[in-house]
């Protein structure tokens, strides 16, 4: 049996609950059989490895822990992992890879190794770098990892002339932008998004489309504060920032949005707009380490331009909707030659029913 891909594999039910921490699993072994295993606890409860290792208890004396990201040594919300994994009696640690916290980088693996606890790094390690791609992002630069999606026609139509969009995208691939969404520590909208489509942006669980128990916060892009008070966002369950541009909306305006569950963020205005590098970076400061951005095309302009996108998912529907006005899924200035066009690393390409999905990295 591959442990450490167990591991990877019970590390990916920490997601949407472990944020701001790392999403890790953990197995401990001995002759061949699994005596503990566990993942990441919302944070303030157990890591991983204390998991697991209370499931084995006793028997962990001589086993082998597989774990997916290096132990931490340092004193947080709970106790170090390495002084547990060093009281059990663990022989052997498999590491998947070192974890790029400052606090820890390489330290946990030290104090193991003086504890006379032999260390494997590096099993899996592609897989444990992508399953903590928020992590290390947000850790190592403060700013959360950004995840571009959007869906559309053959022809690169978001939306017909008269703006109907609904629906481009087939039901399970709008299942699985729900699994994203509860995976996700918030989701980023432009305020032209909500005026013309009204969405909830909340995420749904299970067939019956209920609401999941943890939403994630919404963030509306909003220079002039337009947003209409009745906009679905401060109906449903969860947060809802409202970003406008510090000078460009009114004060009466940014009153009337204010409730419990709404927040108005002013940020320095760039060439009349939101400047989202300053947004993202209040974000960031916020313990926000995940944005899933769903529109509109002005917002994907900019964040394009400025480079502040990590990752993109596009759906894209084998559909022709055709129209020299209707809408597509980008604006913004654009490049002026095909060469200077931002392309993307790592594709995969995957279908979802009848969707083609396309996935792809932005350039470091």
């Amino acid at each position: 049996m591959d442990y450490m891909q167990h591991a990877l594999s019970l590390a990916k039910l920490a997601l949407g609950h472990a944020s701001p921490n790392p999403a890790v699993g953990a197995v401990v072994v001995k002759d061949g059989v699994i005596l503990g295993d566990g993942y990441t606890q919302p944070p303030g409860s157990n890591h991983a490895e204390i998991v697991a290792l209370q499931q084995a208890g006793n028997k962990a004396q001589g086993a082998t822990l597989y774990v997916t990201l290096e132990p931490c040594c340092n004193e947080g919300r709970t106790p170090p992992c390495t002084q547990s994994i060093i009281e059990a009696g663990i022989s052997r640690v498999h590491l998947a890879m070192i974890d790029p916290n400052p606090l820890v980088s390489g330290r946990g693996q030290a104090e193991l190794h003086e504890a006379g606890i032999e260390t494997v790094l590096g099993e899996h390690e592609e897989a444990a770098q992508e399953l903590n791609e928020t992590y290390v992002k947000h850790v190592t630069t403060g700013l959360p990892f950004v995840t571009g999606k959007f869906a559309m026609s053959l022809d690169g139509k978001i939306a017909t002339k008269t703006g109907d969009s609904r629906w481009i995208s087939s039901e399970p691939s709008r299942r699985y932008v729900h699994n994203l969404r509860h995976q996700v520590d918030a989701i980023m909208v432009g305020v032209d998004t909500i005026i013309a489509d009204d969405p909830q942006l909340t995420a749904r669980a299970g067939r019956d489309g209920g609401q999941a128990e943890k939403q994630p916060l919404r963030v509306v892009v909003d220079s002039k504060a337009r947003i209409p008070t009745s906009a679905r966002v401060f109906q449903v369950p969860g947060r809802t920032v409202v970003a406008v541009a510090r000078g460009h909306a009114s004060s009466a305006r940014m009153k009337a949005l204010s409730h419990d569950h709404t927040e108005i963020i002013e940020i320095s205005p760039l060439e009349g707009l939101v400047d989202l590098r300053e947004l993202l970076r209040i974000l960031g400061q916020r313990g926000v380490t995940s944005i899933m951005v769903e529109g509109g095309a002005g917002v994907f302009g900019s964040l394009f331009e400025h480079r502040l996108v990590d990752k993109m998912l596009v759906f894209i529907a084998p559909i022709i909707i055709g129209g020299e006005e209707a809408k597509v899924p980008v604006k913004g200035k654009g490049v002026e030659k095909v060469a200077q066009a931002l392309s993307l690393t790592r594709i995969k390409v995957d279908m979802v029913s009848n969707d083609i999905l396309v996935i792809g990295y932005a350039p470091s």
